[in-house]
């Protein structure tokens, strides 16, 4: 290797890959390098199987290619270095008789090519860094591009994940909050949804695939429609969750995966919810009086023991006015702070010394919270899902009522 120091030391140093097989034009090449006031530090091979392994162990800014190796020629031997170095510049150097050659090797993937005996050190300089900067623009133009296609893969799963709620009426004021687990990422598992009928029962539900990345996400917006799908059917408690397990069986991956939720059916005339439980916690009722963590009957998690499809309802009075919080264990199995999780115990206490405020602040304090005493240590997706109401918009009542 090759090492020379030309312009100052805050100029780039350009890792060069030379592959020639003559050793004359090889030194002449390197000659002129040293002449260019470049930086570098060059590698010189005569063959593209030797040039294969440098490069599997040393990646290179500009690759310096003849185009007559003892191993390949031509477009064809551009391609195989071009595949060995996708993030490489690639300079041809073409003898005086290939008139054609400089021009079919870069339509082959090449930035540049020059002439052999027509090279000076200027030229070369010139040559070298403007290759450099144009495969340097194109890997980040290849990396935006990508960004943006996952950013547009990310929206549309968002859509599935986190749907505009489909009420008939304003009597309950749904609230949700949505952060995925893993760092940079926009979705995780969790899902929610909430769709009210015509009759006036609203649907709620919350739920939590096993797992973080694509995978869980894909089967979350899977579920979150499915359930949506099968409520406007006609399907509810038991009947849908079992529906909901063989879509999920179906659809997964990987027989690892499984899935916890909470479904909820609220009767505001009647004051009561109606709760299913698969292997998911019970949610929080927020009353005058304060909060609480709803008793409620378990059932087994979706997709890990079909032939166990029992899941009990729950029917629990509500006051006339109130709020319901369901929630994914995102909220709640990172640190209280000192020496271990905060759980539903701790949550507790969190929201019984926030002062009063709307629900979308409450909600958004409560998550600050317990993001501050976790600091990080734990990671996970985290789904929570407001449901308040009032007496105030209770319909009035009818003559049989009076």
């Amino acid at each position: 290797m090759t090492v020379a120091s030309g312009a100052g030391a805050d100029q780039p140093v350009y890792r060069i890959l030379l592959i020639e097989d003559d050793r004359g034009d090889a030194l002449i090449v390197e000659e002129l390098l040293l002449d260019t006031g470049l930086r570098f530090e060059l590698t010189t091979r005569s063959t593209l199987a030797e040039a294969r392994e440098t490069l599997a162990d040393h990646p290179v800014d500009c690759i310096l290619l003849d185009l007559h190796l003892p191993d390949g020629a031509g477009t064809t031997l551009v391609t195989s270095v071009r595949a060995l170095a996708r993030h490489a510049a690639v300079i041809v150097l073409t003898g005086l008789s290939e008139a054609q050659a400089g021009t079919e090797a870069m339509a082959a993937g090449a930035q540049d090519f020059l002439v052999k005996g027509k090279v000076e050190a200027d030229l070369l300089n010139r040559t070298l860094r403007y290759a450099v900067y144009r495969s340097q623009t194109e890997l980040a133009n290849a990396q935006a591009q990508a960004v943006r296609l996952r950013a547009e893969e990310n929206t549309r799963l968002e859509r599935g994940l986190l749907p505009k709620p489909l009420l008939e009426t304003s009597k309950v004021t749904v609230t949700s909050r949505y952060l995925p687990g893993t760092e940079y990422a926009l979705l995780g598992g969790d899902f929610l949804d909430v769709v009210e009928e015509t009759d006036g029962l609203l649907h709620a539900v919350v739920g939590d695939v096993s797992g973080h990345g694509p995978d869980a996400a894909a089967l979350g917006v899977c579920l979150r429609i499915a359930w949506r799908s099968l409520v406007l059917g006609g399907h509810r408690g038991a009947g849908l969750l079992r529906l909901m397990e063989r879509i999920l069986i179906a659809e997964r991956g990987s027989a690892s995966l499984f899935a916890t939720c909470t479904l909820l059916t609220l009767d505001q005339d009647a004051g009561t919810a109606t709760l299913h439980l698969a292997g998911h916690h019970e949610p929080l009722l927020t009353t005058p009086e304060g909060t609480t963590e709803v008793t409620a009957a378990h059932g087994i998690a979706l997709g890990i023991a079909p032939t166990l499809c029992h899941w009990p309802p729950t029917v629990i009075p509500l006051p006339p006015s109130g709020a319901l919080t369901l929630y994914t264990d995102g909220l709640t199995e990172g640190h209280n702070g000192t020496d271990g999780r905060l759980d539903a115990e701790g949550l507790l206490a969190l929201i019984a010394r926030m002062p009063p405020a709307d629900p979308a602040t409450q909600l958004d304090h409560l998550i600050k919270e317990t993001q501050a005493l976790n600091a990080g240590r734990h990671t996970d997706d985290l789904a929570v899902l407001r449901l308040d109401w009032s007496s105030s918009n209770r319909p009035p009542a009818s003559p049989a009522e009076l």
